[in-house]
């Protein structure tokens, strides 16, 4: 490691607060992995809200344990991740649009497995019946397992806390465009 890179890593680990709540990293490798499966968790949100299905797909395992019972009301099960991956892409599609933000993130990391916990926010917006905003905080928890192709998600559960907002947009799956979109703008002062 060059010596830029040393005073940086340096600098950064004494400024980094003593508990952060996760594993403290102890070694430069502890450090990397715990900043790689955050980065995962991040990424899962952005491929979904940019409706990225093979980018988002690309982050699990061929199998994921999988619970939104909190949100669905159907139990946890262990799932095909094409599967997982083809009931997002059903309901956030064309006229149904998303945002996913995360924070605070906790890792803990214990030799080939990792898990991230974090807190969450997410919106789903569709015009068509009343109002178009469906809200939903909560915690998101992500296991994730190394292997030869590198840490990827083999289990994720969302517990919500709060929601709210039209529980149509919530159910009801996002439509194809059929045609060019065009959008009428307001003109200023309206």
């Amino acid at each position: 490691m060059n010596a830029l890179k040393q005073v940086t890593f340096a600098a950064g680990m004494a400024l980094a607060p003593i508990d952060a709540g996760g594993a403290e990293p102890s070694d430069w490798r502890a450090f990397a992995d715990e900043r790689a499966v955050i980065r995962i968790a991040d990424a899962i949100d952005r491929a979904v809200d940019a409706q990225d299905w093979k980018l988002a797909r690309s982050y699990f395992a061929d199998r994921v344990t999988a619970d939104f019972s909190s949100l669905s009301g159907q139990p946890a099960a262990n799932i095909a991740s094409d599967d997982l991956i083809g009931a997002w892409a059903g309901n956030l599609k064309g006229s149904k649009t998303s945002l996913h933000l995360r924070t605070n993130h906790q890792v803990v990391l214990e030799a080939d497995a990792a898990t991230v916990r974090s807190n969450g926010y997410a919106w789903n917006r569709m015009e068509g019946n009343g109002d178009p905003l469906w809200e939903v905080w909560g915690t998101y928890e992500h296991h994730l397992t190394r292997s030869a192709a590198g840490w990827k998600v083999d289990g994720f559960t969302f517990r919500m806390t709060h929601e709210r907002g039209n529980p149509w947009v919530k159910t009801t799956p996002g439509q194809r465009h059929c045609g060019p979109v065009t959008q009428q703008l307001p003109s200023i002062g309206e």
